[in-house]
């Protein structure tokens, strides 16, 4: 009789700062009924992988469920799998962050189950041949990763029904393929498909291995899956198969396998993930003639052969397409060096370290369907954790300075100043319009302006297509996530607006007179001056625990079609002991005739909820018809106003020393989600704007103060 061995295994995953409801609905809709299912089959073995985020979060709220699983452990039914406590892609982490997170969800498992996991699941399957040192080193035997990274290397057919042994610097590690047909049948296709195909694989000998390892979520949590793999009933009919089965379907374990089984062989594999994240890290340009390509080789029947020397992007180039992520990255990689470090001196980082690992929670570091870039919870969980470990090295450095440097934050080969204080961390790109990237208020470990700037995507067009359809093409059955095309609301292709500049704030513009609100929230006003993106020198000044940071340029501006030279000057003032930071602008007239101007300053803010009653702007002695910080509107002659926060307890307010006119609008953007297209917001836009007849020196103060309310 022909046989086959089968290795299923499930990975689960709620990300750092999503909603406790969120946990809640998956905890009830998959992960919960799953195990129930699961124990009523005790012939059934399954490897399991829960991320440390999600093992707390159940340790805490539903207790109970990790008495079933432990029982489901103890009789050889569960074997469960490590990884990266807080699922960091391991890759891109300091090494000794890779390994210490590896061993604290092994310690926790070994802790609450009594078993030490051999085997790991490596986060959105990101592989890169270095990890398998400190992977091996960390005690894992064995990981499991696509069949796609295998097909990369070259491989096809039988040579994927089985495990290979990798290396690195002498340290092994074995290698599991996780097969791309079950991980497409599994639970979206009819049961007898999957057993279909594994009757077509099955060999008199007996020892091919092919492994099915996806996300638990697609068993209820994904859109219309429930229904589906509960109240339908496929996995139990799934589960039953496989036991009517069992006399040619062999099911073990990964570590049964290991035992009883050799690897195929040796390999080395290229850097890859799974062939959807590699398709989303694609340049928008890119994403679109990926498609095509795709189409036309499945069009001419050449897909399928050819489609191992066909990939898309590499995963570090999130950090490329979106200078968010590549900030979020860097600015862990600047905290967790600076932790190591004192720690090297003997001192005490344990919980600030603790901070660092949940800030390299994978979710907020890219973008797919899946991806929790665009999400502002999670960014914001991650800047909330590195702000706060900061704030516990200040405490065990014992110093309450003011201190700054130049530096290439970002690795672009040009040099940021970074602004440290008590109250502030000051982030300035000199190289990019002297603009602030970022403003982090230590006392709400809270980063200010952790906003997004609106960029086209690849599946733009696809939104632009549904919005001429009246119904969605795959709307039979039970679709794919993949292959899904709904959106949350109506006319969303309206709110497609691309920004020609990273958004942030202290931005200097200088308007042509067809400039309105509206096409300034659209990016398509005329810009007349060369400073919004454009390089400033910078300057500094530190006495008596005030630092004075100068920037300025020599630029020019378009006025009736004349080219006007003229200077720039801007400082930052900030005391070490104060929660306010103090602008002053000089502009300055280089030609001999009066210069008529439209100027503005562009802030941005961050606080997260736009349509919440306790968040809102307000303008002294102005009512306005709606504060939220969703809200569009203009209030004229102003010389105070801010943004309060009550959930976060601050005041950001604005105190202008020359009436201004003010802007404000949200930034949005249209992104896709496993629930579909979807409007999110990403922060407010704040303009301040003067119109100036500048004969030869204009000034204006703002002061921004931040209180704890």
């Amino acid at each position: 009789m022909k046989k086959i061995n089968l290795v299923l295994g499930i990975h689960n995953h709620q990300p750092s700062g999503n909603f406790d409801f969120v946990f809640e609905h998956a905890y009830n809709s998959a992960y919960k009924p799953f195990i129930e299912i699961l124990a009523r089959h005790p012939k059934i073995k399954l490897a399991q992988h829960y991320t440390g985020i999600l093992f707390e979060w159940i340790l805490k709220n539903h207790p109970e469920f990790l008495e079933q699983l432990k029982s489901l452990v103890d009789n050889g039914q569960v074997e469960l799998m490590t990884g990266g406590f807080y699922e960091p892609i391991l890759a891109i982490i300091p090494d000794q962050d890779k390994f210490d997170q590896i061993r604290k969800l092994s310690d926790f498992i070994e802790e609450h189950f009594g078993k030490v996991p051999v085997g790991m699941w490596l986060a959105e399957r990101v592989w890169e041949q270095h990890i398998v040192k400190f992977i091996s080193q960390a005690g894992v035997k064995y990981v499991i990763i696509d069949d796609t990274h295998f097909r990369y290397a070259g491989l096809v057919g039988d040579q994927l029904l089985g495990y290979y042994i990798t290396e690195e610097q002498g340290f092994t590690v074995n290698i599991f393929p996780i097969s791309k047909m079950l991980r497409y049948t599994i639970p979206f296709q009819a049961v007898e498909k999957t057993i279909d195909y594994l009757r077509e694989i099955a060999t008199e000998e007996g020892d091919r291995v092919i492994v099915y390892a996806d996300d638990g979520e697609k068993f209820g949590v994904w859109p219309n899956t429930y229904k589906h793999v509960y109240d339908d009933g496929w996995l139990e009919e799934f589960f039953c198969a496989l036991e009517e089965n069992s006399d040619w379907i062999n099911i073990l374990h990964f570590s049964e396998v290991l035992d009883k089984i050799k690897p195929i062989g040796r390999i080395y594999l290229p850097n890859a993930s799974y062939a959807e994240m590699m398709h989303w890290a694609l340049p928008a340009d890119a994403y679109l003639d990926y498609e095509k390509l795709e189409e036309h080789l499945k069009e001419e029947g050449m897909y399928e052969q050819y489609s191992r020397f066909f990939r898309g992007g590499f995963w570090r180039n999130f950090l490329v397409k979106y200078p968010e992520a590549n900030n979020l990255h860097k600015k862990m990689l600047r905290v967790s060096e600076r932790a190591r470090k004192l720690q090297a001196k003997g001192k005490d980082v344990k919980s600030a370290l603790e901070k660092v690992w949940r800030a390299q929670c994978n979710d907020p570091y890219w973008h797919g369907i899946f991806g929790g870039l665009y999400l502002t919870s999670l960014r914001s969980t991650a800047y909330r954790n590195l702000i706060s470990a900061e704030n516990e090295l200040d405490k065990v450095e014992r110093k309450k300075i003011i201190k700054y440097e130049f530096t290439d934050f970002d690795k672009d080969g040009k040099e940021e100043l970074i602004v440290e204080t008590p109250n502030f961390n000051v982030y300035i790109n000199p190289n990019y319009g002297g603009q602030i990237f970022e403003l982090d208020f230590k006392p709400a470990e809270f980063n200010i302006t952790d906003v997004m700037t609106r960029k086209k995507e690849g599946y733009h067009e696809k939104l632009l297509q549904l919005s001429k359809e009246m119904n969605n093409p795959n709307n039979q059955g039970v679709a794919s996530i993949h292959d899904m095309l709904t959106a949350k609301e109506e006319g969303l292709e309206k709110f497609l607006h691309y920004d020609w500049y990273r958004r942030g704030s202290l931005i200097d513009h200088f308007f042509g007179a067809e400039t309105t609100i509206e096409n300034f929230y659209q990016c398509k006003y005329p810009e007349q001056g060369n400073f919004v993106n454009q390089p400033y020198r910078a300057d500094v000044e530190l006495r008596h625990g005030v630092i004075e940071i100068t920037l300025s340029r020599d630029g020019h501006v378009w006025v009736e079609n004349e080219r006007k030279n003229l200077r720039l000057q801007k400082k930052i003032i900030i005391d070490k002991n104060s929660t306010e930071v103090l602008f002053r602008y000089k502009l300055e007239n280089l030609e001999e005739e009066e210069i008529d101007l439209w100027f503005g300053v562009e802030f941005v803010c961050n606080f997260l909820a736009p349509n919440s009653d306790d968040r809102y702007f307000y303008f002294v002695g102005y009512e306005v018809d709606d504060s939220k910080l969703a809200s569009i509107g203009e209030v004229e002659d102003v010389t105070s106003f801010g943004v309060v926060d009550k959930w976060l307890g601050v005041d950001m307010n604005f105190y202008l020393d020359k009436f201004a006119n003010v802007w404000r609008f949200p930034i949005e953007t249209v992104s896709l989600s496993e629930a579909g297209f979807e409007r999110v917001y990403q922060g407010s836009v704040i303009l301040l704007h003067w119109n100036i007849k500048l004969s030869r020196e204009w000034n204006v103060e703002i002061r921004n103060i931040f209180r704890k309310i």
